[in-house]
C-alpha cells in the first residue's frame, strides 16, 4: 500500500504567531484528494521552501519543522585556517615513498614532534608511502597536509585488525566495521581507554567536573540560568549532559512529542536506548551535547553559541560538565587514503580497510582528501563540529562511505562523492551511503554526488539533520539494530534532492519520520520509502514541492545567509 505523506495541521504549531504563519504557509503538496485539489493549489503558497526559510528566520532554532543547523561544521561553520607555520616533513623522520619502508613510525613520530611543541604542520610530498598501521592525530593544532590528491598517496597494506589489534564482538561483528580509521583523529587519552576495555566500554567523551546545574529551559533558548557561572569561561567548549531516565519521557521529546512516541513500547522496541531495559549501551545513559559558551551573563546566567536542540524540563535534568582531554584544531588535507585492494566481506565482518575517524573530538576537519577500497571511509564516532569538504570515496565497495554515530553532532560534509564502484557489493554485504544514528543531531550533508549508496538513516532516533543539494543514483539499503529503536527522530529534513535512479526509497521519508521534511524531491517514482513507520498515527510531517526544484535549493546556505545578514 502506497504511503500517505502526512500533513501538518493548525495544531501541531508550536506557539501563537508561529501558528498563524505556518496556518497559512504550509498546506499539504501531496496527496490530496482529486475534489479538494483546486483549492489545495490555490492556498498552497507559490514558493513552500522560501515560506519556510522564512519562517524558521523568524525564531531560529524553535521550528517545529525546520532544523536550525547554521551551525554546523569547523567553529560553527567557519572555514578551516590555513596550516600553522611551524613545520616538518615526514621525510625528517625516516619516511620514504620508495614502496617498501614501512612509513607509519616516521608519520607518527612528526605529528608528535609538531604536536608536542604546540601544534605545527606536518608535510607529506609528492609520492606513494607504505604504512602498515594507523597514524594517529593525537595532537591539538597539528595538520597533516600531502601535496594534492593525485599527488601524495598514503598506502595501508594492513587492515586495522593486522596493522593495529582486532575490535569483535561476542556475535563475530568487527566494530572496525563502523569506527576507526586509517588517519585517526582521537585523544591518546580516550585511545587508551578504549584499549584497556578492549573496546567494548564506552567509545565518547571523556568529562570532567560539573561546572553548573541547569534550570529548565525551551528548545531555541540560549541564555540559561544555572546554579553558579563561577566554573564557566566565555569561548570554553562544554558537556550539556541531560538524564536519560527509564520513563523514556526524553526519547518521546526527541520523537517530536508526536501522540505515536507516547505509546511507543520504548523498553521492548528499543532497548538499547532506554535505561534500566537491560540492554542499553552504556553511551545513551545521558543525552550529551557538547557547546561553546558564548557569554558568561552573570553570576547565574550564560549565553550558549547556538540554540538549544531540545527542551530541558525536570523530569530529566540537565547540567554542564568540563570537556576531558580531546583534539581540536587539527587536520588532514590534499592527500588519498589508499587500503590495500582486499574483498569485501560480509555484512559487518569488515577487518578495517578504513578511512579517516573523527571520535570524542570537536572542531576538526578533512579537506581534499580522498579514500580508496574501504570499508568505512569517513566516520564520525561521538564527534562535534568537525568539516569533511571535497571529499571522495572511491575504489572497490564499502560499508560505509560516511558514517555519524553515538551522538555526534554538528558536523558539515561538504562538497563530498561516493563514485561509481570499481568492484560491486558482493553477496552478503551492504553498502549504506550515508549514515545517521544514535541520537546524533545538527549534521548536514550537502553539495554531493552519490553513485552509491541512500540515506542511510541507522535507527536509535536521528534527529534535526539535514541533506540538501544532492544527486544521488539510490541504490544502498538502510540499516540499524533492531534493538536501537526507531529509524528517526524528529526533525529530519531532505532538501532539493535529484534522484537518477527513480527510486524514493529512504528520501520521501514523511510517512515514516516525525516532523520530517521532504522538500523538492525530483526524478522519484511516487512516494514510497520501502520502510516500515515505527509511530502509529500522525507524523506532523511535510512533503512540499515534490517533482520539482525549490526555490530555496541548499537549506544550509540559505541558512548560513540569513543568519549573517541577520547578525
Amino acid at each position: 500500500m502506497p504511503e500517505r505523506p502526512s500533513s501538518i495541521s493548525r495544531r501541531t504549531m508550536i506557539g501563537g504567531t508561529a501558528a498563524a504563519a505556518m496556518a497559512t504557509a504550509v498546506t499539504p503538496a501531496l496527496a490530496v484528494p482529486a475534489a479538494a485539489a483546486a483549492v489545495a493549489d490555490r492556498d498552497r503558497p507559490q514558493d513552500t521552501s522560501a515560506a519556510l526559510l522564512e519562517q524558521w528566520a523568524q525564531a531560529p532554532g524553535s521550528h517545529p519543522l525546520v532544523p536550525d543547523v547554521s551551525h554546523a561544521g569547523y567553529r560553527q561553520g567557519a572555514k578551516p585556517p590555513r596550516p600553522p607555520r611551524t613545520t616538518v616533513s615526514v621525510t625528517d623522520f625516516g619516511a620514504r615513498a620508495d614502496g617498501t619502508t614501512d612509513c607509519a613510525p616516521a608519520f607518527n613520530a612528526a605529528l608528535r614532534s609538531v604536536g608536542e611543541r604546540g601544534g605545527g604542520l606536518v608535510e607529506v610530498p609528492t609520492g606513494t608511502f607504505l604504512l602498515a598501521s594507523p597514524v594517529f592525530m593525537h595532537w591539538s593544532n597539528v595538520v597533516l597536509r600531502g601535496a594534492g590528491r593525485e599527488a601524495t598517496i598514503l598506502h595501508f597494506s594492513r587492515t586495522l585488525d593486522d596493522g593495529y589489534r582486532p575490535a569483535r564482538q561476542s556475535n563475530g561483528n568487527s566494530r572496525w566495521s563502523w569506527t576507526g580509521g586509517q588517519i585517526w583523529f582521537i585523544a591518546p587519552e580516550r585511545r587508551a581507554l578504549s584499549e584497556a576495555e578492549d573496546f567494548a566500554g564506552t567509545e565518547g567523551w571523556l568529562l570532567g567536573d560539573t561546572l553548573a546545574e541547569v534550570a529548565t529551559a525551551s528548545r531555541g533558548q540560549r541564555t540559561l540560568l544555572v546554579s553558579s557561572t563561577s566554573g564557566l569561561r566565555t569561548g570554553d567548549m562544554v558537556m550539556l549532559e541531560s538524564e536519560n531516565r527509564p520513563d523514556a519521557g526524553l526519547l518521546q521529546h526527541v520523537a517530536g512529542d508526536i501522540p505515536g512516541a507516547r505509546t511507543y513500547d520504548w523498553p521492548r522496541r528499543a532497548p538499547q536506548l532506554v535505561t534500566g531495559s537491560g540492554g542499553q549501551y552504556v553511551q545513551y545513559a545521558s543525552f550529551q551535547w557538547p557547546v561553546r559558551i558564548e557569554e558568561v551573563v552573570g553570576e547565574r546566567l550564560v549565553r550558549l553559541a547556538q540554540p538549544l536542540r531540545y527542551d530541558l524540563r525536570p523530569s530529566w535534568p540537565a547540567k554542564l560538565r568540563a570537556l576531558g582531554p580531546t583534539v581540536h584544531d587539527s587536520g588532514v588535507e590534499r592527500l588519498t587514503v589508499r587500503n590495500e585492494l582486499v574483498p569485501m566481506t560480509a555484512h559487518n565482518r569488515h577487518p578495517g580497510s578504513n578511512g579517516v575517524c573523527f571520535q570524542a573530538v570537536h572542531d576538526c576537519w578533512a579537506r581534499e582528501v580522498r579514500v580508496e577500497n574501504c570499508d568505512l571511509g569517513f566516520g564520525f564516532t561521538t564527534a562535534k563540529s568537525n568539516t569533511l569538504s571535497k571529499v571522495v570515496v572511491g575504489g572497490r565497495s564499502a560499508h560505509h562511505s560516511f558514517a555519524c554515530r553515538m551522538q555526534s553532532h554538528d558536523n558539515l560534509v561538504d562538497e563530498f562523492e561516493i563514485e561509481a564502484f570499481t568492484v560491486p557489493v558482493p553477496s552478503g554485504a551492504v553498502h549504506h551511503g550515508l549514515n545517521l544514528e544514535g541520537l546524533s543531531s545538527g549534521n548536514v550533508w550537502r553539495r554531493g554526488k552519490m553513485a552509491e549508496g541512500t540515506f542511510d538513516t541507522h535507527r536509535a532516533l536521528p534527529f534535526e539533520d539535514v541533506r540538501t543539494n544532492i544527486t544521488l543514483v539510490n541504490n544502498g539499503r538502510v540499516g540499524g539494530s533492531g534493538a536501537s529503536g526507531p529509524l528517526f527522530g524528529a526533525r529530519i529534513a531532505h532538501w532539493n534532492i535529484a534522484i537518477t535512479g527513480g527510486s524514493p526509497y529512504a528520501i520521501t521519508v514523511a510517512a515514516v519520520a516525525p516532523r520530517s521534511l521532504t522538500i523538492g524531491v525530483q526524478g522519484a517514482q511516487g512516494t514510497n520509502s520501502g520502510l516500515t513507520p515505527d509511530f502509529s498515527g500522525d507524523l506532523e510531517s511535510l512533503v512540499a514541492d515534490h517533482g520539482s526544484r525549490p526555490h530555496v535549493t541548499d537549506l544550509y546556505a540559505a541558512q548560513r545567509e540569513r543568519k549573517d545578514r541577520d547578525d
